[in-house]
């Protein structure tokens, strides 16, 4: 092996993407970049160790052949510890597997919801589906 071999090699980590119902990725990553609750960030080899909280948002994935993937995460927690990260999701969905009519009608559901402003509506939650479905579409670019 060369030493420009050497170094591409040497230069992913583990990731592993769990929820509750499913491993959604388990690889070899050259970066891995979230929404973290305090903003976003990127993982590299060599990160330093930390645990935070996920928001919704996007996250990228830069895989070790080359690969840029995307997902749409409503949020959970990512540990860094000797170049592995855990990223336990509550819920993520590949770009291209997000269902764009559910997340448009639950988008429609929730901005109903907080325009009719009904006794007993639960406000806090309506406006998080709507932060959900709108992630889900603006990262399956609908």
């Amino acid at each position: 092996m060369t030493a420009q071999n050497e170094t591409a090699v040497g230069s992913f980590f583990k990731l592993e993407i769990l929820t509750p119902q499913k491993s959604a990725f388990s690889g070899e990553v050259e970066s891995f970049t979230a929404p973290g609750t305090l903003g976003s960030f990127e993982i590299l080899k060599n990160h330093a160790p930390f645990l935070t909280t996920i928001s919704v948002g996007e996250v990228k994935i830069h895989e070790h052949n080359g690969n840029e993937t995307l997902y749409s995460t409503s949020g959970g927690f990512v540990e860094v510890s000797h170049n592995r990260v855990t990223f336990l999701a509550e819920t993520i969905e590949k770009r291209g597997e997000i269902d764009v009519e559910r997340a448009r009608s639950a988008k429609e559901r929730a901005e109903e919801r907080l325009s009719n402003k009904e006794p007993g509506t639960d406000i806090a939650r309506a406006q998080a589906a709507l932060a959900r479905a709108l992630n889900r579409l603006r990262v399956s670019g609908k």
